[in-house]
């Protein structure tokens, strides 16, 4: 396992952080086009955008959760009523030496990982930026630039192959394809006939059953790396099922929520890749020991994406940089999903590599605040 040592100027030695205060944002997004999954259609992103200030310095994280549990249970309208009226009142006018220091605070609360995550997130952007470092040198990562990939909604197979033609002309290590039932073994074999060398994967999102092993055991003759969540959102025993079944490794996602879930996914040998959101498992502590406790096992980890503004991808791109995340992640272009965002820095890949940001410490991008204000539906403050 990968040690991770704290830096000996932290703030235990310079005194804590005091979070004199807190903000909450709903932002909407409007998309450029729509993305298409098995569960649903998005044209626009909405999220809850949390600032904690602290001794002059604003530490800003996002939450991942969906205006309805059509991905995990989690919904915007309870995240906010979470944060205002439990988590965020626990933490403001309080000081904090470092982002474990949470852990007392957040752990009681059952479930709720995403909202949990927002805060700790808020938090570590805090902490590195008090002690002027790069959030990726607080987490235990190095690297100027981490493999990413591509992930593709569901279309027609003859604008699948135009997307992915467009990919690989940019560079981008992994092409991901989102599919469904009805919608798979046709449209893998074309992309794979049309290239046949590219790293290709397929995302479930969660749409098949046992029942359809016969449809799973036709992708396995394309050469995938991996086929990602067939299974249902929370199952880990009928995955170990199928991998038994399949020669391409299984991803999990959606059934990954915590460190004891990747534990038991990786000894019941239901997955060989695991597929690290880290507002999905509550935060940078869990998605670390999810991280070391995959590397443990021998399983190379990603870091998955759901569709970030530029501050949910900045700290998506400094978890990635982490030893064990060795398969490119979905942290793409941020021009291919927004017009504009909401942070001042351009997050763009080069190459199938995105850039760690480093306008500054911590996350290293700023808010655009002009153009937060024009897509921000709510504002609410937390104070003492």
């Amino acid at each position: 396992m990968q040690e991770h040592v704290i830096p000996s100027s932290s703030p235990t030695a310079r005194g804590a952080i005091l979070i004199e205060a807190a903000e909450l944002h709903i932002v909407h997004l409007p998309l450029l086009t729509p993305f298409v999954i098995s569960t649903g259609t998005m044209t626009a992103k909405t999220f809850p955008l949390l600032i904690l200030k602290g001794q002059g310095i604003e530490g800003i994280a996002e939450g991942v959760m969906d205006p309805t549990p059509d991905y995990l249970e989690e919904t915007i309208a309870g995240t906010m009523a979470f944060l205002q009226d439990v988590l965020l009142p626990q933490i403001v006018g309080k000081r904090f030496s470092s982002p474990y220091e949470l852990a007392p605070i957040l752990d009681p609360w059952r479930g709720n990982r995403m909202a949990k995550a927002v805060v700790e997130m808020a938090f570590w952007d805090l902490w590195a930026k008090s002690l002027k470092l790069p959030l990726k040198a607080a987490l235990g990562g190095v690297g100027d630039a981490v493999d990413v990939g591509v992930s593709l909604g569901i279309a027609p197979i003859k604008k699948t192959l135009e997307r992915v033609e467009e990919a690989v002309d940019l560079g981008y290590k992994r092409t991901k394809l989102k599919i469904a039932q009805g919608h798979d073994v046709a449209l893998v074999q074309a992309v794979r006939e049309a290239f046949p060398d590219i790293k290709l994967t397929v995302d479930a999102n969660t749409d098949y059953g046992l029942a359809d092993l016969a449809t799973l055991r036709a992708l396995d003759e394309f050469g995938l790396d991996y086929i990602e969540q067939p299974l249902a959102f929370d199952d880990i025993h009928d995955h170990a099922q199928v991998q038994a079944a399949l020669k391409t490794a299984i991803c999990l996602d959606e059934s990954i929520r915590s460190p004891v879930d990747a534990r038991k996914a990786l000894e019941a040998r239901a997955a060989r890749v695991i597929n690290i959101k880290v507002g999905r498992v509550g935060g940078f502590a869990a998605a670390r020991a999810i991280h070391d406790i995959s590397a443990a096992f021998g399983a190379p980890v990603w870091c998955g994406g759901m569709l970030e503004s530029g501050i949910g991808r900045a700290h998506n791109i400094h978890l990635a940089t982490l030893a064990n995340f060795t398969k490119p992640g979905d942290t793409s272009s941020a021009s291919r999903y927004f017009k504009r965002d909401i942070i001042n820095e351009q997050l763009e890949a080069v190459g199938g590599k995105m850039p760690v940001p480093t306008s500054g410490p911590g996350i290293g991008v700023t808010l655009d605040r002009v153009y937060l204000k024009t897509v921000t539906e709510l504002t609410k403050e937390i104070r003492p």
